[in-house]
């Protein structure tokens, strides 16, 4: 469900799935504020290991754009405010090579002009909120901001004259119902009046209520003027999944006549609509749209080849199942049937990008924990043209074949490197961002671990060790669960894993069932039945761990945040194992959950039927049903403004325990939709109140 792809229903579903009962009231802010110094004061961690403290100097990078020439990159490079407590978003410059590396403005998602001349950006402008601008890449920088709307500009793309800027931007249509009040009296106070509903999808996380309207292609002249509307009616530009709103993909001809794009062109798509999309082409100057793509399926993300007369695209012919990799197809411009290029690769594709020749395309996909550029020939060939145990981002192509995109690996954050497409895929990394931080820090080793489960089912997982790792000593083990369901634990850096490692815990992440990147079949295995065989994956990955011998089975917790709430709070109804659990901002109740969160559409098509109709899987897999099992101490964690797996699954979960006797603290945090990370300062706290949670745990006692 994070661009508008299959991709995006993987992202935004691992988006969906990525302490003692508190007092009310003033009571709780005084202990919050107490708890808060605590955990504080227990983050003494050596200077040479990585504690909370370093993570307000991490920076990330993003959005490597690489100039037609091939000889400067453009990327967007973020930073903590910490007195804003978020990331600033600037622009920084430097040669391909790596030299004259530099600050150029404040913004994000540059973008180049096609001739090289010109980028245009994104940043905060009049009258509000995010523009789009325009600034020269001569000696002189002049800079223009091009658009002066209401609503917020996204997924803007060059026409190939350099002429005009298309963009995707909501149209508000509100609907309104009057009721004859009378008038207010002068100065008076009324409340106001109710927020009128009649949308399944009506509020988004991260969001809040989602504005009335539709979105719709624009242009604007790119050297600034009034934007034009191509695009209009009661249906969406951009591919959606189960209602939410993230962006679209679009692409001129290269003849500037027509720009492609994905999106639902059904005026009542509410029910229907449910896990489909379609490619349309609409004529830059009158607006008269035609359909690419006619057969039903979830198609997005379309690129016109450089001769104009066919476009590539990802998806899938329509489907209910739970997860369905993305293929990679092709189709005639003026409308035909998809054809598979890439047909023996069971793997999500993304981020294309076509050769400089139109004969083929390159790609990327995520395959057992890693990411690589691959390359798809219209003939059906493919290959493989990087190599590397590495996260590997595509994000720009130059006219001679040399890319620019981000890699990551277990011990190096994100970096922007210069991919060579046509010398063996050669990566060449050009920042060095965290290199301060973390240039004196002793990290803990990463070991990947495979294992077999239950069914004979091989599952792959990872493991991170404290940086004094000593295999005649035996560790505390956190299990922490990954979100989705249908997503990817990977060889990227994480910060969060190798705080708890400098901490002194073995930390244990791994790819169940359900998960992607083992194709279809793997990740659909748990279709109508999650919680299920995912769990039994977990359960053996820790039994694996167990038998190696640094393991103290007296210490072992399970964590997990959305997908990997629901598991942690499955895992302890159906186990004692657990010293203690933090359950993050879970799922506890299928059925309440399927009209409260904002993917209603996909909560309802968990399992085979309505739950009014036959309730029993509902219950089956809801955590909430098997609470009666639970004895683990659990420590609850959720943001009070959370959508995606809403407060009141925390609540009724936290409930139960209560009434249970089990020991639990629920924790509320402020300003927090999906997750509890989402600003710097909470990011540390929820490391600190786990590690002080876990630490006061252990089996059979209660440590001071």
């Amino acid at each position: 469900m994070h661009l508008p792809s299959t991709h995006t229903r993987i992202l935004m579903l691992s988006i969906f799935f990525l302490l003692v009962a508190a007092p009310s009231g003033s009571a709780l802010a005084a202990r919050g504020a107490q708890a808060d110094s605590d955990a504080a004061r227990k983050d003494e961690l050596p200077e040479d290991v990585l504690s909370v403290k370093h993570f307000m100097d991490m920076e990330q990078v993003a959005s490597p754009q690489i100039s037609p020439d091939g000889s400067q990159i453009l990327y967007a490079r973020s930073h903590v405010n910490k007195l804003k407590d978020r990331w600033d978003s600037e622009l920084w410059i430097l040669n391909a090579d790596g030299s004259r590396h530099r600050f150029l403005a404040k913004g994000s998602a540059p973008r180049w002009s096609p001739d090289g001349t010109r980028i245009a950006y994104l940043a905060e402008g009049d009258p509000k909120g995010t523009q789009i601008f325009v600034r020269w890449m001569d000696a002189e920088g002049a800079t223009s901001q091009v658009t002066r709307v209401e609503e917020t500009p996204t997924t803007f793309r060059w026409s190939p004259d350099e002429r005009l800027l298309a963009f995707v931007m909501l149209v508000p249509d509100t609907e309104k119902w009057e009721v004859g009040m009378p008038a207010e009296p002068e100065d008076a106070e009324w409340t106001k009046p109710p927020r009128m509903v009649t949308k399944t999808h009506y509020r988004q996380d991260r969001r809040g209520f989602m504005k009335e309207g539709f979105t719709h292609l624009f242009v604007v002249p790119s050297d600034g003027g009034t934007p034009r509307q191509l695009t209009e009616g009661a249906w969406n530009v951009g591919t959606r999944f189960s209602g939410l709103q993230f962006g679209a993909g679009i692409d001129w001809t290269p003849d500037g006549a027509e720009i492609v794009f994905d999106g639902l062109m059904d005026e009542e798509p509410e029910n229907d609509g449910y896990a489909q999309s379609y490619l349309h082409a609409v004529d830059a100057r009158t607006g008269k749209i035609r359909r690419i793509i006619a057969e039903k399926g979830y198609w997005s993300t379309p690129v016109v080849s450089p001769d104009g007369r066919q476009v590539a695209f990802t998806g899938y012919r329509f489907t209910l199942q739970s997860y369905k990799s993305s293929e990679l197809h092709v189709s005639p411009l003026r409308g035909g049937k998809p054809r598979k290029i890439a047909g023996e690769l069971d793997r999500d594709a993304q981020q294309l990008f076509w050769s400089a020749d139109g004969r083929g395309v390159y790609f990327t996909a995520g395959d057992r924990g890693t990411q690589n550029v691959h390359y798809a020939s219209l003939d059906g060939q493919m290959q493989q043209v990087t190599e590397g145990v590495h996260m590997l981002s595509l994000s720009s192509v130059s006219r001679g074949g040399t890319a620019a995109g981000t890699r990551t690996s277990y011990q190096l954050p994100g970096d922007v490197v210069r991919i060579d497409l046509k010398s063996n895929g050669q990566i060449t990394r050009l920042t060095h961002v965290n290199d301060d931080v973390l240039g004196d820090k002793r990290l803990g080793e990463v070991q990947e671990v495979w294992y077999t489960s239950t069914e004979e089912v091989r599952v792959q997982g990872w493991v991170v060790k404290p940086p004094d790792f000593d295999a005649s000593r035996r560790y505390p083990l956190i299990l922490h669960i990954h979100g989705g369901p249908h997503a990817m634990y990977n060889v990227t850096f994480s910060y969060f894993f190798q705080n708890l490692a400098a901490n002194g815990y073995v930390v244990l992440y791994t790819n169940p069932r359900g998960s992607t990147g083992y194709g279809t079949a793997f990740g659909n295995a748990i279709d109508k039945a999650y919680p299920g065989v995912d769990h039994d994956d977990l359960m053996a990955g820790v039994d694996e761990l167990v038998e190696r011998g640094f393991v103290d089975t007296d210490r072992l917790y399970v964590t997990g945040c959305s997908g990997g709430g629901v598991l942690s709070s499955w895992a302890i109804g159906q186990t004692d194992l657990f010293a203690a659990a933090a359950v993050r901002c879970p799922v506890t109740n299928w059925i309440s959950f399927a009209g409260t969160a904002d993917i209603v559409q996909w909560g309802y098509h968990r399992f085979d039927g309505y739950f009014w109709e036959n309730p029993d899987k509902w219950l089956e897999h809801s955590p909430l049903m098997h609470v009666g099992n639970v004895t683990t101490p659990t420590l609850l964690m959720t943001g009070e403004l959370d959508l995606r797996t809403p407060m009141s699954q925390t609540e009724e979960y936290y409930a139960a325990l209560k009434v249970m006797g089990v020991e639990t603290v629920m924790l509320r945090f402020n300003d927090e939709y999906h997750g509890t990370t989402r600003t710097p300062s909470n990011y540390m706290r929820t490391l600190l109140y786990l590690v002080d949670w876990f630490g006061k745990h252990a089996k059979g006692r209660l440590k001071p």
